[in-house]
């Protein structure tokens, strides 16, 4: 039962400094430092359980988005949370629909992000009180209040009220057999550990063969920095995993896969239109929380296209496994050219990290949305205010590690 009043929030820049070994890297981003704009919201109920939420950043800019977070704490702090939970679309609209936070977004850029990053945690307050796993929490609603959690602004010309209810009542259909059967076998995952561009071929070589022996069989290759060397990457990494196995890149035939800078529904609904994807990479950080996502998932359904999320950064692993499970067990009902992407980082640094076995992510159990970091690493790797990575002496960045 949902309980409380919200009676705080607190925000932290927490940066991992994962740039040093190009861990994360690719063409655009040469020297990613893995960070988080780290939600916390409490109320006056006496369980004393507490809402975590974060939006993945790559370092600089992580305290915009702390900014942003406080700008829209207004919003939530003395609110009950059964009055937000209740009419979800209506306290969605408010925080993205502000008169006057609006004109630095809307519904893009820091401001969404901040947005995400408080929704994450009012959802993750949500399971822990009705002590179930968010993706739990989610089969287990009735489709009129899935629908009633959606905001339909700007997207009715792709998907209407009534087909997202029609869809999600068709989902309930092989719901229970669904869910067994991922309680099982867990959902099939692709590993972007192996190749990212910074990495050397030694490196490629050590990680790729340690792989195959932990049963990975699809893998991400980054490219896009240099032709000739991208050609000569993929060459050696289709050597060291071989024929059978999936490498996400092929010369000729592949595929669109887009989306994890997509920045709201609308985007997604324009290439959706287009027909100019054929992957739908969807981000639990970069869209409106789980609220918008729920819109882009049923979207795809309508147009018949795998969603395949986004998972690459601190975090994103957590939060984007019971997005994927609801999807297939509530949403598409299928595994066919589905997959979602894992990478090996930083999950030692999460109360409840992500657990995968025999290349596939098991089903989380615990009561929550999978964001609640240690606090030991929060403080550990809480950022000092105004200050970049580079800026840091030695002597000061071995203090925050």
């Amino acid at each position: 039962m949902v309980r409380g009043k919200i009676r705080s929030l607190s925000v932290r820049d927490v940066r991992f400094p994962t740039s040093r070994e190009q861990h994360g890297s690719d063409a655009m981003h040469t020297d990613p430092d893995y960070s988080a704009a780290y939600v916390i919201i409490e109320t006056d109920a006496a369980d004393g359980l507490k809402g975590h939420g974060l939006t993945f950043t790559l370092g600089k800019g992580t305290e915009v988005v702390v900014c942003a977070v406080d700008a829209l704490s207004a919003h939530l702090v003395g609110r009950d949370l059964k009055d937000i939970v209740s009419n979800f679309r209506d306290f969605y609209r408010q925080l993205t629909s502000d008169g006057q936070l609006r004109w630095i977004g809307p519904e893009k850029g820091a401001i969404h992000l901040a947005t995400a990053a408080v929704l994450n945690a009012v959802w993750d307050l949500w399971a822990k009180q009705e002590g179930k796993p968010l993706w739990k929490l989610l089969a287990d609603m009735d489709p009129k209040q899935l629908v009633s959690c959606i905001d339909f602004r700007y997207i009715t010309d792709a998907l209407t009220e009534d087909e997202a209810y029609e869809i999600l009542k068709n989902g309930k259909l092989g719901q229970k057999e669904r869910e067994e059967q991922m309680l099982k076998q867990g959902y099939p995952a692709y590993t972007t550990s192996c190749a990212w561009l910074g990495y050397t071929d030694q490196q490629l070589t050590e990680l790729c063969t340690k792989a195959l022996k932990e049963g990975w069989t699809r893998f991400k290759v980054k490219v896009g920095a240099d032709l000739p060397d991208d050609i000569r990457r993929c060459k050696l990494i289709r050597e060291l995993i071989g024929p059978n196995n999936l490498m996400a890149l092929a010369p000729l035939g592949i595929g669109v896969a887009t989306g994890e800078q997509c920045h709201n529904r609308v985007m997604f609904k324009q290439f959706l239109q287009a027909k100019a994807l054929q992957y739908l990479q969807i981000d639990s950080c970069r869209l409106g929380s789980v609220n918008e996502n729920l819109s882009v998932m049923l979207m795809a359904k309508k147009f018949q296209i795998p969603v395949c999320p986004h998972a690459g950064g601190v975090g994103l692993c957590e939060l984007v496994q019971h997005l994927i499970l609801f999807d297939y067990i509530c949403v598409s009902g299928s595994l066919e050219n589905r997959m979602c992407e894992y990478v090996d980082h930083l999950h030692e640094h999460f109360k409840h990290p992500v657990v995968i076995k025999n290349a596939a992510y098991a089903v989380p159990q615990e009561p929550g949305y999978s964001t609640e970091m240690k606090e030991e690493s929060v403080q550990q790797y809480q950022f000092p205010s105004g200050q970049v990575w580079k800026e840091l002496t030695s002597e000061e960045q071995a203090k925050l590690e």
